[in-house]
């Protein structure tokens, strides 16, 4: 069944808030993988956006990085950043 984009969000929220609530003890590697991938894909965008081709190229750099809740920070920190220096400093203090 299809919702309008607006209830769509709705729904997707709440079930967000469902899953925080309820938090699982273990994860996959697939998901895992798979989470890892989704937020570089999103932090791909901001850094191009942001930075042009020396935003892409920092990418690589983060690509490394297998912790989810750095790479939150990263991809949270693209909003108010203004040097590639800065987001750095996020897990290379």
């Amino acid at each position: 069944m299809d919702l309008p984009p607006a209830v769509q969000a709705l729904f997707r929220d709440e079930i967000y808030r469902y899953e925080e609530e309820r938090t699982m003890p273990f994860m996959t590697s697939f998901e895992r993988l798979a989470r890892t991938e989704e937020l570089l894909a999103g932090i791909e965008v901001g850094l191009e956006l942001k930075f042009g081709s020396a935003g892409l190229q920092f990418l690589e750099e983060l690509r490394t990085i297998q912790d989810v809740e750095v790479l939150r920070a990263v991809l949270r920190a693209l909003r108010t950043t203004t040097t590639l220096g800065e987001l750095r400093r996020l897990w290379a203090p």
